[in-house]
């Protein structure tokens, strides 16, 4: 989210919280480009007018640069002309201000499942079907309870699926800016622990390898 309105990036951030987003935090152009140059994330919220540049700059730089983050411009510019230059430059979708946090949040998950998931609200792969809106999984056709941090990074694993994921990668996409807390790598393990007993309970069709000192790889049986 970057945005210099502390009030409105506040109340977005809560917002986008509740529905179990990870939302990092820029107010200003320079913090704001460091960050999407040095991670991925699967959606940037832009505002254009920004404290020491312009968001249609860091529209560029993504560009430049290759990567494929996701963005959406949220803007007070209504112009005809800033919407298509964002769009040229690679956004996603303009959101002019004021708007709905609702209306927010369904864009922006309309983004990632398109992104992620082709357009399906679901993951399936071999006996598991993993529902995203839902936040649940089937196994064999029957319900398996995850707790949130469970649920994240098996959505993470099936997304990366027959890929080394580092634990520091793990460690990024659930606790974001604190992934470097060595308390961290340790409870992502023990989440990992836990998630692999359910889903062997279950009979899962599936195994998440540990590669020693690096990290995890999801593959079939």
């Amino acid at each position: 989210m970057i945005e210099d309105e502390q009030q409105l990036l506040n109340n977005i951030k809560e917002s986008l919280e509740k529905e179990n987003f990870l939302i990092e935090t820029a107010i200003d152009f320079d913090q704001a480009l460091e960050k999407v140059m040095l991670y991925d994330y699967d959606c940037i919220l832009l505002d254009i007018m920004l404290p020491k540049g312009n968001g249609i700059d860091i529209l560029k730089a993504l560009k430049e640069s290759g990567k494929t983050d996701n963005v959406i411009i949220i803007s007070a510019k209504n112009s005809l002309d800033d919407k298509l230059l964002g769009l040229e430059l690679g956004a996603d979708d303009y959101l002019t201000k004021p708007f709905h946090l609702a209306e927010l949040t369904a864009r922006v998950k309309a983004i990632i499942r398109r992104k992620n998931l082709k357009g399906s609200n679901s993951i399936k792969f071999q006996n598991l079907t993993l529902n995203i809106d839902e936040r649940s999984l089937m196994v064999n056709n029957n319900p398996i309870h995850l707790n949130r941090k469970e649920f994240d990074l098996l959505y993470y694993f099936m997304v990366n699926k027959n890929r080394l994921i580092t634990k520091s990668a793990l460690a990024e996409f659930v606790w974001g800016d604190h992934s470097d807390n060595s308390d961290n790598f340790d409870y992502v393990y023990y989440q990992i622990k836990n998630l692999r007993k359910k889903l062997n309970k279950a009979k899962a069709s599936i195994s998440i390898e540990a590669v020693y000192g690096v990290g995890y790889k999801l593959t079939e049986l």
